[in-house]
């Protein structure tokens, strides 16, 4: 299977105007093993997967707003009352740890662009694609991650 490549401006805040490659991938593409780690087909893979999960919870952050901005009522019974503000609390929390994965979905997204993706942080060694597939934002390979853990852990119980 060969890939395709498209040229096309790249233009934007901080972008210039510098051109660059673009891969186009079959809609059933998945990264293999017996492929070379992070060729462009993989990194242009991760990327789609990264930018599609940051619209998705971006686009849920504007439903959740305007849900708030409309449900400001008054609602007479206390215990109707009480129970809204608990799920209007319960969301709001949601949407904050939603608000702080975007930034590590950002966060990878530069990794991408700095030629860093995939290797772990730690040991510099490739991220198992299977890791990388079930959670693109990794940023440690899975026995670093462990390790980190065990770490964590152990100062705790001090």
């Amino acid at each position: 299977m060969s890939e395709k490549f498209a040229l096309s401006q790249d233009s934007g805040p901080g972008k210039g105007t510098a051109m660059k490659a673009e891969v186009f991938l079959p809609e059933d593409y998945i990264p293999a093993e017996d492929e070379p780690f992070m060729n462009e087909r993989q990194v242009e893979y991760f990327r789609r997967k990264l930018q599609t999960w940051k619209a998705e919870l971006v686009a849920g952050s504007r439903e959740t707003i305007e849900a708030l901005q409309d449900g400001t009522r008054s609602i007479p019974d206390v215990a109707d009352r009480a129970s809204e503000e608990t799920d209007r609390a319960l969301e709001l929390r949601t949407r904050d740890r939603q608000r702080k994965l975007v930034a590590k979905i950002d966060a990878a997204l530069r990794r991408i662009d700095e030629g860093e993706y995939g290797y772990c942080e730690v040991t510099g060694e490739p991220i198992s694609l299977k890791r990388l597939d079930a959670r693109p934002i990794a940023t440690m390979s899975l026995e670093a991650q462990e390790r980190h853990e065990r770490r964590e852990k152990v100062h705790r119980d001090d």
